[in-house]
């Protein structure tokens, strides 16, 4: 009894000091610090404001923070799809519970106060009320870009019970503008930032100069293909119409199993979801497909589970190093598309298996569409087609990793035939994508790969010795960064 007397005693001391301080105003609240790293989400004219007088002490905070979750609470007990903007959702939290804006705007910088004023370091125990005055502040702060969508229970199964309430930001310039504020120049880098003029419009910034290069290669060691029918001449895709047809799976399969027999090492075969993903290689399985492509290689499965994920990786991995080779079946979106390599002999060849669209009917989605075109007038099939095409690059860019590698690229859909489509792929992959690979069939797509290993295995001076500049001097720096009169555009 008499050390809790002494510790309520202690952090009363504490709590005392931070109030005090917190009277002086939020910027010193906490050590010198570079605030806009650690909360870009809050604008500088906050972090000037004192925090408001009724969340001060400790627990008229924690009294506030009671009666926001239990609004939460009720805003859950719905029978029915509701979504909103952050003005209506302020003003009915103000006008049933009484809490209102500028005490939203705060919750997250108060319970990082009081975190710190009480020493807490096991901040995993915190994780759900951190989460709670995330979401308070951003409400509170921001009045557009954001939409609060409360879904009752999952449109897949609409008779189980299952409230969960999103917020979703629809504007990536709120993220990026404190970097544009900060910093006089700003360069913005990726080899699938295709196509390139839709960036300045989706961050909201004028570039200064934009620029698109090619990959230097000492040799053409990347094979991009567009594989529109299979074998039997019947066109695959994972269009709608097309995505279940027992015909497009097995051509799928036939595929798959013609190049696991002739590409050595590993290959990744990306799929546009989970679902999709779980149906193929079921149909694959019962008709024996699946069975026949294991006698080439051993096949791993991305699965939605992180640790299972990482050990299929590492046995993937293990079996290419072993000569056995592998197969790896991964999902658009991924983890393993957004950032594991596969180079060398990890990745000999990647097949996309369709064009990975967004889930159209998501109302997150819907919800960000109507505001991008409200916005910045960016129309729906283009945001569409830029998302899904950049997502494909992103896939097969796994597999080129240094200018010593090589792997080929199999674009599985007929959609990618037009040109529509085609052409928001980035410059890198268009530039070796030949005019003569754009409409294969299996058995022709077999053919080019054989001929293109056949060259890979071919000896070569890793130094460009074939008169090919693989590195820019610093001449051919200047004369790209300069005008026709010599002024500099950077």
């Amino acid at each position: 009894m008499k050390l809790k007397g002494r510790l309520k005693a202690t952090d009363a001391g504490r709590l005392r000091v931070e109030y005090n301080r917190l009277v002086e105003g939020l910027a010193q609240r906490l050590p010198a610090q570079d605030v806009w790293l650690a909360n870009p989400a809050l604008p500088d004219d906050i972090m000037k404001e004192a925090v408001p007088g009724n969340i001060r002490k400790a627990e008229h905070f924690l009294s506030v923070l009671r009666r926001f979750v239990q609004y939460l609470n009720g805003r859950l007990e719905t029978d029915n799809v509701e979504k909103e903007g952050p003005v209506a959702f302020v003003a009915s939290i103000n006008t049933q519970v009484g809490i209102d804006q500028k005490m939203l705007k705060f919750c997250y910088d108060r319970l990082h106060s009081l975190m710190l004023t009480l020493e807490i370091t096991d901040t995993d125990e915190f994780l759900h009320i951190q989460t709670v005055c995330d979401l308070a502040t951003l409400v509170g702060t921001y009045s557009r870009g954001f939409s609060i969508i409360i879904e009752p229970y999952d449109e897949r199964m609409p008779h189980i019970p299952d409230p969960v309430l999103q917020l979703t930001c629809h504007d990536a310039s709120l993220a990026i503008k404190p970097v544009f504020e900060r910093f006089q120049s700003v360069v913005i880098t990726s080899g699938t930032l295709s196509p390139i003029d839709l960036y300045p419009r989706l961050l909201n910034f004028n570039p200064v100069v934009s620029r698109s290069f090619k990959m230097s290669l000492t040799r053409d060691c990347i094979c991009p293909m567009v594989l529109t029918r299979g074998s039997d001449q019947l066109p695959v895709s994972t269009k709608y119409d097309l995505r279940s047809d027992p015909g497009v799976e097995k051509n799928y399969g036939k595929l798959l199993l013609e190049m696991v027999s002739v590409v050595p090492d590993g290959v990744v075969c990306f799929f546009v979801s989970y679902s999709y993903m779980d149906g193929i290689v079921n149909s694959w399985h019962e008709s024996g497909i699946l069975k026949d492509i294991m006698q080439h290689k051993l096949v791993f499965i991305e699965t939605q589970d992180v640790v299972e994920t990482t050990l299929a990786l590492d046995n993937y991995r293990k079996a290419c190093d072993s000569g056995r080779g592998a197969v790896f079946f991964s999902v658009a979106r991924g983890k393993v598309a957004e950032g594991i390599d596969f180079d060398r002999h990890y990745g000999r060849l990647v097949i996309m298996f369709g064009v990975p669209f967004q889930y159209t009917l998501s109302r997150i989605l819907l919800a960000r569409l109507e505001y991008l075109r409200e916005t910045f007038q960016i129309k729906e099939g283009d945001f569409l087609t830029f998302d899904a095409l950049r997502q494909a690059a992103q896939c097969v860019g796994r597999v080129i990793r240094s200018k010593a590698d090589y792997g080929m690229m199999i674009f599985a859909d007929k959609r990618y035939s037009r040109h529509d489509k085609r052409s928001k792929l980035p410059g890198w992959i268009l530039s070796h994508l030949r005019d003569a690979h754009l409409n294969l069939s299996t058995d022709m797509a077999v053919y080019i790969a054989k001929e293109f290993l056949r060259k890979m295995a071919q000896p070569y001076d890793k130094n460009g010795g074939l008169g090919k500049k693989t590195l820019l001097s610093q001449e051919d720096l200047e004369n790209m960064i300069t005008g026709p009169d010599g002024e500099m555009l950077l």
